[in-house]
């Protein structure tokens, strides 16, 4: 084996090795994003079912009923009575 030749077979070599590397250190990186991925996924689930459940809570918290309930009970209110209606009537919308 001629040294030009020893050479060719020692550079072919190191490319095999670091391709070896290489591969190694993607199939790692592979590993490592797919497990970030399913701790993303897991979240987003957990955020899903949150927000579901909020939904259902301001649905529960915005009826009629207990805004009316409570419009009466803390704030005092009530629906007027005959007399305390004024109507108003416009003319001529600002014409003279």
């Amino acid at each position: 084996m001629t040294r030009t030749e020893f050479w060719i077979v020692a550079a072919l070599g190191v490319v095999v090795m670091v391709s070896a590397i290489a591969v190694v250190h993607t199939k790692y990186l592979t590993r490592v994003h797919f497990a970030q991925l399913q701790d993303l996924r897991a979240q987003r689930d957990a955020i899903d079912v949150e927000w579901s459940r909020l939904r259902l809570e301001e649905a529960t918290l915005s009826t009629h009923r207990r805004i009316q309930q409570i419009a009466r009970e803390q704030l005092g209110m009530y629906t007027p009575r005959l007399e305390d209606v004024l109507l108003l009537e416009e003319t001529g919308h600002g014409q003279p």
